[in-house]
Parts: structure tokens; C-alpha cells; sequence
């Protein structure tokens, strides 16, 4: 029963025995040794073992992690470089240790989400060379929310005039996250402005003068200003500010409307001036032709009274007073009475000192005067109220004098006295 079974098997191992007969032996063939051959050397450089290169705390956690280095902890200091507040080490064990504490964020002294880089090292005390410097990060959260808010620096509503500069800083609370971009809408448009971008920026605008319109109640135009700050993760808040904008004066152009009128009225005092002289003049000739006829006459009648007294019988002496009183036709035709002459000389002084004292009642009060355009029209009046009443009168302009000349002539004494009122 087993002959068969036992016959098969013998075949078997005949023939595997000659097949390894027929497989010639290589000589180069080497044997391999498949026992690990392992170096066992000594750790000698320092080093810490057990780091983690990032810690994240809660606000309300604490922290206690034990470094280790390679070597035995004695001989051996700790430290710790460019640590956040709070963070210390043990420097002979190496226990990393940090209380949180939310009066020092609240202070500012720590802020969530930053990361803080903080160098870490250990030394030999024995030996100065052997040292090991590394560095990891640690940052902190909270799970508190708290919303940012945009807080500009100045309170609403804003009044101010056209011309003048509005500035203000817009600030933020930043909360959670802080608010990385600001954007600013109005109501109206606006130009000649200045737009914060991030926090802390300032937001400047200067109105034009014609700014506020005719049609604008009261004299005055509102401008709705919005600022929106928005955080990584599109939280948004706003911040209204209302500015009043008053329609105000162009100092510039009134400034230069002032100095018209003031040079329009001294050209016309000036020329005032100058027919005064000569008007003045002409009434001296008259006078002095006047005066000679007087003393003529004068002159002829004494001297015929002396000579009737002296000697009776002559003719002469009949004459010579005849002559006197024919004489005071002949005056009054060569040189007759300057009555319009002399009222014109009188109305032209007292225009020319009524013009000087309104040019000195209205002078300006520094550089932005606020009566500035009330005494600009005080001026234009009361020089077409000085031609409305000289008008009769011909004016002339100085070609032959300068104003220096005009100016003493018509504030010499001589002249003051003859034209002094009574």
C-alpha cells in the first residue's frame, strides 16, 4: 500500500541530484552576511531634544514643559531671548513655564494671533564653547469675541467754513483681529481730499468756495462721510461722521477787491487834488489882480485928497479921485468875483478829507479780516457818493506834478488857513 508513494518520492530526489550535477560551480559567487553590522557610537554633541519649534495658549491656559537635552542637566544654563511677558525658564532644570493673564493684553503689553519668535539656549558653565541656540514660536487666542470698531478722532457733527482745512486721524479698536483696510463713501462728492487706508491714517479735505450754493438752505451744505473697516475675514463696522460745511468769504479774491477799491480811491483823490490846485491858483491870480485894482483906487484917492488939502486951486487934485471910483468897473470886468471857483475849491476839500477819513475807518484788521467785503462796498460808495456831487466839477489829471508835490501843496499851512472852517 505505502510502495507507491514511497517509489514517487525516491524519483524525485534522483532527479533533483542530477540536475545539481549539471550546474557548474561559479568561483566568483561570494556569500553575503545578512547580520546588521551596527556602529554603536557616543552622543557627544549638545543638543535639546524634546523642543517643539510652536506653541499656541489660550488666554486662560498656562504653560509647564520640561526641555531635556542629550546630556545631564547639571553644569548645564538655561535661557531665554526676545521672551514675550509672562514667558520664563527654570535656568537649571530647563521647565519652560507661562501664566496667562488678560490684564497684559488688555494693556497692549501682548496682542492675540502674533508670532512671538523667542530665542532659547543652553550652555556649559564649565566649558563657554559648548552651547546649543535655537528658537521657537508661541502665540496666543482667545475664544472671547471681541468686535473691532473704527473711531475717528473727532465727534459728530464737524462744522466748517469753506476754504478751511478739515483733518482727523480715524482710529480703530481692533479686537479679535485688527482691521486691515479702511474705505470711505459720502453722500456727496467731494474733492481735494486725502483717504485713510488703514488705521491711524488721517482723512483731510479743504471745500472750495463754491462749495456751498445759492440754492442751499441756510447757507450751509451737510456732508455725510462713512468709514468702513474691514478685518481678514470681511467683518465690517462704520463709523458715521456728519460734517457741516458754512459758505464762507474767498479771502483771496476779496483781499484783491479791497486793494481795487482802495487804489480806485486814491486815484481819485489824487486827481481831486490836482483840480483843487489849480483851481486854487486861478483864485490867487484873481485875488491879486483884484488887490492891485484896490490899491489903485485907494491909492488915487488919497492922493487927490492930499493934493486938494495942499493946494485947492489945481485940477488934478478933482480929478485923481474920479479915477478911483472909475477904476472899480474896470475891476470888477477884468477881474470879476470867483464865487463858483471858490465853492468848488471848498466842496473839493471837503470831499478829498471825507475820502481820506473813510479810507482810514476802513482798514483792514489782519489778513482775514471778517468786514472785509463791508468795507469793500463802504469804499465804492462813498466814492460814487463823492462823483455824484462833484460831477459839475472838472476834474483834471496831474501830467506836470508828481503826487509828492500835490500832496504838500494841498496840506501847507497857507492852505489850511485859507481853507479853515470858521
Amino acid at each position: 500500500m505505502f510502495r507507491k508513494p514511497v517509489l514517487f518520492v525516491f524519483v524525485l530526489l534522483v532527479w533533483g541530484k542530477f540536475l545539481s550535477a549539471q550546474i557548474p560551480n561559479d568561483s566568483t559567487r561570494q556569500s553575503f552576511d545578512f547580520t546588521p553590522n551596527l556602529y554603536h557610537g557616543i552622543d557627544t554633541s549638545l543638543r535639546i531634544i524634546n523642543l517643539y519649534p510652536f506653541f499656541s495658549l489660550h488666554v486662560d491656559s498656562s504653560l509647564s514643559y520640561q526641555l531635556q537635552i542629550n546630556k545631564p542637566l547639571k553644569n548645564y544654563y538655561w535661557y531665554l531671548r526676545d521672551a514675550p511677558v509672562g514667558l520664563k525658564i527654570d535656568k537649571d532644570n530647563g521647565l519652560l513655564t507661562f501664566k496667562a493673564n488678560k490684564s497684559l493684553f488688555m494693556s497692549g503689553r501682548l496682542s492675540y494671533d502674533k508670532k512671538y519668535e523667542v530665542k532659547i539656549g543652553v550652555q556649559n558653565l564649565s566649558n563657554p564653547k559648548e552651547l546649543v541656540d535655537t528658537s521657537f514660536t508661541i502665540s496666543f487666542y482667545s475664544t472671547d469675541i471681541v468686535y473691532p470698531r473704527v473711531k475717528p478722532s473727532v465727534v459728530s457733527p464737524v462744522y466748517i467754513e469753506e476754504g478751511n482745512k478739515l483733518s482727523f486721524n480715524v482710529l480703530c479698536d481692533n479686537g479679535n483681529f485688527p482691521i486691515e483696510r479702511i474705505l470711505v463713501s459720502s453722500n456727496i462728492s467731494i474733492g481735494n481730499f486725502k483717504l485713510p487706508k488703514t488705521c491711524d491714517d488721517a482723512f483731510e479735505w479743504t471745500p472750495d468756495y463754491d462749495f456751498v450754493s445759492d440754492k442751499d438752505s441756510a447757507g450751509v451744505k451737510i456732508v455725510n462721510l462713512l468709514f468702513m473697516g474691514t478685518t481678514q475675514f470681511n467683518f465690517t463696522d462704520t463709523a458715521r461722521i456728519k460734517v457741516i460745511v458754512k459758505n464762507a468769504l474767498n479771502f483771496d479774491i476779496a483781499t484783491k477787491e479791497y486793494k481795487n477799491a482802495v487804489n480806485n480811491m486814491n486815484d481819485w483823490i489824487l486827481r481831486y487834488k490836482y483840480t483843487f490846485l489849480q483851481i486854487d491858483k486861478k483864485l490867487k491870480s484873481t485875488k491879486g489882480v483884484r488887490s492891485g485894482f484896490d490899491i489903485t483906487t485907494a491909492t488915487t484917492t488919497t492922493t487927490g485928497t492930499v493934493m486938494a488939502a495942499t493946494d485947492p486951486n489945481k485940477g488934478v487934485s478933482k480929478i485923481l479921485p474920479g479915477v478911483g471910483v472909475v477904476a472899480m468897473p474896470v475891476k470888477e470886468a477884468v477881474a470879476p468875483q470867483k464865487t463858483i471857483e471858490q465853492n468848488q475849491a471848498t466842496l473839493l476839500r471837503a470831499n478829498i478829507k471825507r475820502l481820506q477819513y473813510v479810507l482810514f475807518d476802513n482798514k483792514l484788521n489782519g489778513d482775514r479780516d471778517p468786514d472785509i467785503a463791508v468795507k469793500t462796498e463802504t469804499l465804492k460808495k462813498e466814492l460814487r457818493q463823492s462823483q455824484t456831487q462833484l460831477a459839475e466839477v472838472p476834474t483834471e489829471t496831474a501830467e506836470t506834478m508828481s503826487e509828492e508835490q500835490i500832496n504838500k501843496y494841498f496840506e501847507s499851512p497857507k492852505v489850511q488857513r485859507k481853507y479853515r472852517l470858521k
